[in-house]
């Protein structure tokens, strides 16, 4: 007999419609055996959607409220067989899919996944840490640190970004947050009232920007003009700064973008390092999709002038075939930052932190809590290795490269911007009406999924070459698509 009172699985129960064996009493547990057989139809599932997920409508078709319409108003009283909960997945959860995943997915920019990346979630999962101090799983910090040092070699990245130095690596869990907390970093270096503080970004920066000064207090944030290539441009950040600083106010951080969302527009990082250097003012890179590309050494120009910067991040998790959320982010100096963030409460104190000899990563982040998210890149880095990884993002480059070629010589389209890296971005002659149908008529045919943004007051179509299933075929196809329908 069980003991209930141990919390210990009942050893049976009643049948359910499909056969399996129903838990009581204090056996509502899943058992190991359980686990084992559930989760090999789970793992079929996701293995099943690999295959079939070119085959599906990319972007979800369902009306507002459908999915919930398809759910019971309430929930179970009685366990329901698990059967029943997978099947349900396809019933209910499919149709209200957009395919992040499909090889005709080329809108925003890619959130992929891979199956390394998936195992390694898995046993992240697996595991349940809770990782924030290095006492709770020594091994969730260590294999964090250690994985962000070889992001740094993979990528060919400045060494002052090591974790044996000054500063160091932190896996964010997007570059929202990695750009906040660099404001909080900032914000503590400079020592000034928040409502004297002045950010400092592009009209290109991503709209994290202006989220991040909002939720540190910041009480000014500058939007600097840009040049033909939609980079920051230099002198007016200069200017600008300068104004400001005569006005009585306190420059105390510039956020540069390697990759813009809209165009992958590329600041000039060492230019703008020189001119924020001069005002005393953190220089924050957001590197979101692009920085990736230095995984390629031909593509490490997307590295220029980082040397100089006090913070970097981008993003495994658009570009290099890691499962949301995984931000790479480092620091040049991690004292602001850990002087801004940390706060040790008796019940958090232990004989390492106390020691000095660990890093305590809730120092390093908005939350206290951590996932073991370095498992999953650990798995992706040694899965494709650094040959790999290249292959792919410069197999994407080029299949952008071609793309461009072709859409160039379109007699109805037009380029709309550079294209440095896997975005495209092109327009119709005729128009912002145009160029809005056709990629209307490019969507509804259910095969590819494509996003907007505006270029010099224009309607843009971007067309973003980076998911995990996307082969040269596809793209073709794509282009074959613009060219029946433009």
């Amino acid at each position: 007999m069980t003991d209930a009172s141990a919390g210990e699985p009942a050893s049976g129960g009643d049948t359910g419609p499909t056969g399996e064996t129903m838990p009581t009493g204090a056996g509502y547990h899943m058992t190991p055996d359980e686990f084992r057989a559930r989760g090999a139809a789970v793992v079929e599932r996701i293995a099943r959607y690999m295959e079939e997920v070119g085959d599906l409508p990319v972007a979800s078709r369902v009306a507002p409220g459908e999915i919930r319409r398809r759910l019971p108003a309430h929930p179970p009283t009685d366990p329901e067989p698990f059967a029943d909960v997978l099947a349900d997945v396809d019933r209910v959860v499919l149709d209200g899919l957009t395919h992040w995943q499909s090889p005709g997915f080329f809108g925003y920019f890619p959130a992929n996944a891979s199956g390394p990346s998936i195992l390694g979630e898995l046993l992240s999962a697996g595991f349940g840490v809770q990782g924030m101090l290095w006492s709770t799983s020594p091994a969730c910090t260590e294999l964090e640190q250690h994985v962000l040092d070889w992001m740094l070699e993979l990528c060919d990245l400045p060494p002052r970004f090591r974790s044996d130095g000054a500063g160091g690596g932190v896996i964010q869990d997007s570059a929202s947050s990695a750009t906040l907390v660099s404001m909080l970093a900032a914000r503590h270096r400079a020592g000034a009232p928040f409502d004297r503080l002045v950010a400092y970004t592009s009209t290109e920066g991503h709209s994290s920007i202006d989220k991040g000064a909002r939720i540190a207090g910041i009480g000014h944030l500058r939007k600097v003009g840009t040049d033909d290539t939609l980079a920051l441009d230099p002198a007016a950040l200069d200017a600008a700064m300068a104004a400001d600083r005569d006005a009585g106010l306190v420059p105390f951080h510039v956020t540069a973008t390697v990759g813009t969302t809209s165009t992958t527009a590329i600041d000039p990082v060492a230019a703008v390092a020189r001119v924020a250097r001069r005002h005393g003012a953190w220089l924050h890179v957001d590197g979101a999709l692009a920085g990736a590309a230095a995984v390629a050494p031909e593509l490490r120009f997307v590295n220029d002038g980082l040397d100089g910067a006090d913070s970097y991040c981008f993003n495994p998790h658009k570009w290099l075939f890691t499962n949301f959320d995984c931000n790479c982010f480092w620091v040049a100096d991690r004292g602001p930052l850990l002087e801004a963030l940390s706060i040790l409460p008796e019940y958090l104190r232990n004989a390492a932190t106390e020691s000095g000899e660990v890093v305590d990563y809730r120092d390093w982040q908005i939350p206290l809590g951590r996932r073991f998210r370095a498992l999953k890149l650990w798995f992706v880095i040694r899965h494709y290795g650094a040959t790999g990884l290249a292959h792919h993002v410069r197999e994407h480059v080029g299949w952008a490269a071609e793309l461009a070629e072709r859409l160039a010589a379109h007699p109805k389209l037009v380029l709309a911007a550079p294209h440095p890296l896997n975005l495209v971005c092109f327009r119709h002659v005729d128009g912002d009406d145009a160029t809005r149908a056709l990629m209307a008529a490019l969507n509804a045919t259910g095969r590819v999924f494509l996003t907007h943004t505006t270029v010099h007051g224009r309607f843009v179509v971007r067309v973003s070459i980076g998911a995990t299933a996307t082969r040269h075929h596809h793209v073709v196809s794509l282009a074959d698509a613009i060219d029946e329908l433009a």
